[in-house]
């Protein structure tokens, strides 16, 4: 089996490793001292760099700007992003242009996937539901009005929806057919379109998005029938890919702290009770590594296995979801008092780590997940 990762796909971590060096994680307000959104939208100046450095554009045809890469290049950056807590909407706005590319129209993509790629136009979706904890597709109702569509319904925690142009929306679908799910991508601003400013625990400006008979021609739907299914798959994926950088960047502060930290004239990394913590928690990251990248081959690749890569990235889920959390944890015990101090950036990665655990579900509905797929698909 071969690990190793194509010669594009590090150039782009690569790229992504320079355009977030100079992110400093503590650039913005603490969400431990503000009362609100930690700021009002976007690092705009880093959105920037991004689309100059063609970060934006990862997974479009080279015929609409892009480089044609696949969800593991996507990952390798987002694992850049989530070290440095990087205040845009990669994930969200890159996997929105992905299924463009691979569901829409061809009308579609020219409108918007070049666009997209400079930058020039912000994407995102809502894939929470109504609650957070229910499936998003049910969320939002769909119905026919001659060739156009009118929606109806909520979806709550949408990252990104004041600073997006247009949010990709599931809706659900009933008719003659039976039920379907059917994507649709809504303009900030629509007719019966409102926004509730919500904040998630990392301090950021989330959107309750209320839609009352909203309008969308049919060139703003994507009816491709799996199309939802394989857009919240790359979503789940890459929700791990920023867990994993966050981790890892949490558990490298450790060690430099431990390092330094010394207790009766020795660093405290040489204890034992610390050193075999640590050691767990690296354990933790290298399963989440694994995990991931089991997960976004087979996203990437449509490779069959035992399971449907819905059973992959369920997997990735509970280990990412699970080892982030013990990750932090055990950081904050290891710098002890100082690891709740403003002044230092830790308590932002555990606030980070707390929403990206929760995101898209918690640990539990994946483990629920994955076996009723095992009962549906017996192994053996």
């Amino acid at each position: 089996m071969d690990f190793t990762f194509t010669e594009e796909q590090q150039a782009a971590a690569e790229a992504a490793r320079g355009v977030f060096a100079g992110v400093v994680p503590d650039a913005v307000p603490s969400p431990a001292l503000t009362t609100g959104a930690v700021a009002e939208g976007l690092d705009r100046a880093l959105w920037s760099r991004l689309a100059e450095a063609d970060l934006l554009s990862l997974l479009s045809a080279e015929a609409h700007g892009g480089a044609g890469l696949d969800a593991i290049a996507l990952c390798l950056v987002l694992r850049e992003a989530g070290g440095v807590l990087a205040r845009v909407p990669l994930l969200e706005h890159s996997a929105a242009t992905a299924v463009v590319q691979r569901h829409g129209g061809p009308e579609q993509a020219e409108r918007l996937l070049t666009r997209a790629g400079r930058g020039e136009l912000v994407l995102t979706v809502a894939a929470n539901g109504r609650t957070g904890h229910d499936p998003a597709e049910p969320a939002v109702v769909a119905r026919r009005d001659g060739r156009a569509w009118l929606l109806d319904g909520v979806q709550t925690a949408v990252p990104w929806a004041f600073d997006a142009d247009l949010t990709v929306v599931p809706a659900h679908v009933v008719g003659a057919g039976g039920e379907r799910t059917v994507l649709a991508l809504v303009p900030r601003g629509a007719d019966g379109l409102e926004a509730a400013e919500q904040v998630s625990t990392s301090g950021e400006r989330l959107a309750e998005l209320r839609l009352r008979s909203v309008r969308v021609g049919p060139q703003e739907v994507i009816e491709a029938e799996d199309a939802w299914e394989w857009l919240h798959a790359l979503l789940v994926t890459g929700t791990c890919a920023l867990a994993l950088g966050l981790g890892e960047r949490v558990l490298r502060m450790t060690g430099e702290y431990t390092g330094k930290r010394e207790q009766f004239g020795y660093p405290i990394a040489t204890f034992q009770a610390v050193a075999v913590q640590a050691a767990d928690r690296y354990i933790d990251l290298r399963a989440m590594e694994a995990t991931l990248w089991q997960a976004a081959w087979r996203i990437a690749s449509g490779a069959p296995g035992a399971l449907p890569a819905a059973g992959d990235v369920a997997v990735a889920k509970i280990w990412a979801a699970e080892g982030v959390r013990r990750v932090v944890q055990t950081a904050q015990h290891l710098h002890g008092g100082f690891g709740a101090d403003t002044d230092y950036p830790l308590h932002r990665y555990h606030a980070w780590a707390k929403h990206l655990e929760l995101a898209l579900g918690p640990a539990a509905a994946y483990e629920e997940r994955l076996g009723d797929l095992l009962a549906t698909h017996p192994l053996g």
